[in-house]
């Protein structure tokens, strides 16, 4: 009995499913995933959806290779974002679906996206206009 509550505790706390349901898989091309791993959520409307599988470098971008289950529909005209619960919590895509009726099926490339929001870019950014408006103050 000892061993099947451990083996169970195993599976469900690291994730791993021993029967996958049903699914097929998408690609999003993105500038910067930074946080992003093998393994993240992707959600639709805050619901968890699918999961990231692959992460790969392809003619200077990122290419995410995302698993969806069969239940969960995505038009050409969504958008995925790389977004971040809390300021530095874990990293997740989110799908927000657009207004084509046309249905992306198993191997279409999700055209738009957005960027991960890199916080120490973006304070290096306004330190260094900080110190570039500092010196025009007295002429």
């Amino acid at each position: 009995m000892g061993i099947v509550a451990l083996f169970y505790l195993s599976v469900r706390l690291g994730n791993v499913q021993i029967f996958s349901p049903g699914g097929y898989q998408i690609y999003a091309n993105f500038d910067n995933i930074s946080g992003i791993k093998s393994g993240d959520a992707v959600e639709i409307a805050g619901v968890d959806v699918g999961r990231v599988t692959n992460l790969a470098l392809v003619n200077g971008r990122a290419r995410l290779t995302m698993w969806l289950r069969d239940s969960v529909k995505v038009d050409k005209g969504a958008v995925a974002s790389v977004r971040s619960r809390g300021i530095i919590g874990d990293k997740y895509i989110a799908i927000a679906l657009g207004p084509s009726d046309k249905l992306l099926a198993n191997g279409d490339t999700l055209r738009q996206t957005e960027s991960s929001f890199v916080l120490e870019d973006a304070i290096g950014q306004l330190i260094n206009n900080a110190g570039s408006n500092a010196g025009k103050g007295k002429e």
